[in-house]
């Protein structure tokens, strides 16, 4: 005969087995929706040219692999580890209207969330050529070199820099090691213009770890909160010279580590610099280094690293129904 303790007993275990296997239905539940979710990966440093224009193109040279159509289509086909869901265009070309002709087939294109124009703050008609550009939604910045900006900060002249921060855009800055120095005084001078530093500051990745000087200049730079860093071109600085990157993960570890050290989780940007990106490695190879180092530091960093980070910076116009602005 069942005894009244014997029978509370089998109740409790009973209903410790069914919490159980709840529990564990749950979290084998989760583990499977956490692989068929969707990463929102926008690609913020791509190239897009036709050389068979009638005007040609001034950007890249005739006698290189990267003299080629390349267009949105081009960057979709490629196999990659993740799906990307647009991508921010930078402008190479130093011809005023090739802008525009960013912005034409950008038009109809929702994969196109966004472009980097390139325009010349030295030049006469700069303030009229960033208002008509500015006037598109889709127009979210310029890029220049770091010599272009430490010319103006040289002669004091932060009108250039004002303009963008008048029209809402940000500033991308590009160019060695030298420009992080650059990038940090500005930031100061203007502590509300939205600055992306691009390739990481183009430092060269080699066996012997991230040097003293990139090191302490990134750390400097991402002291100013209106800075934020593109993870771009990381394949290119491991082939300086000639030398075939490594595709394995830890050797850019160490670079990743500074960058996350001194930038945490809200500003860093995923970015390829596609098709020159391909002269190092194929972009399913890129792509996967970096994703595979964030993924270690949990969802949402990697969330935020794909895209919501971006969207801060570049402050782009969502284009496919979702909200895209600063919450």
């Amino acid at each position: 005969m069942t005894t009244r303790r014997t029978f509370l007993k089998q109740a409790a275990a009973s209903t410790l087995c069914t919490s159980a296997a709840l529990n564990y239905a749950k979290t084998a539940e989760a583990k499977e929706a956490s692989k068929k979710e969707v990463l929102d990966i926008i690609d913020c440093h791509t190239h897009f040219y036709d050389p068979s224009r009638p005007q040609g193109v001034p950007w890249p040279p005739k006698n290189t692999s990267l003299y080629r159509t390349v267009l949105p289509k081009d960057l979709r086909a490629l196999p990659k580890t993740k799906p990307l869901s647009g991508t921010v265009i930078v402008e190479a070309s130093k011809w005023i209207e090739d802008n525009q002709w960013l912005l034409d087939i950008a038009k109809d294109d929702p994969f196109i969330v966004g472009i980097v124009g390139n325009l010349h703050p030295e030049s006469e008609t700069y303030q009229s050529d960033l208002k008509r550009f500015a006037a598109n939604p889709l127009y979210r910045g310029i890029r220049v070199s770091h010599k272009a900006v430490e010319k103006e900060l040289t002669a004091k002249n932060l009108k250039p820099f004002q303009l963008l921060l008048d029209h809402d855009l940000e500033l991308d800055i590009n160019g060695p090691p030298a420009m992080l120095t650059i990038a940090t005084n500005l930031s100061k001078a203007l502590p509300k213009l939205r600055i992306v530093i691009n390739h990481i500051g183009n430092t060269a990745l080699d066996k012997n770890g991230p040097q003293a000087d990139w090191t302490e200049a990134m750390k400097v730079a991402s002291e100013q909160e209106n800075v934020f860093c593109k993870v771009s071109a990381l394949v290119e600085g491991a082939s300086r010279g000639g030398v075939k990157p490594p595709g394995e993960l830890d050797f850019y570890r160490p670079y990743l580590d500074v960058l996350w050290n001194a930038f945490g989780d809200d500003r860093l940007i995923y970015g390829s610099n596609w098709p020159v990106s391909d002269r190092a490695a194929d972009y399913a190879t890129l792509q996967k280094i970096v994703l595979d180092y964030v993924a270690e530091r949990g969802t949402e960093a990697t969330k935020k690293f794909c895209s919501p980070n971006a969207i801060k910076a570049y402050k782009w116009i969502d284009r496919k129904g979702r909200a895209a602005h600063l919450s």
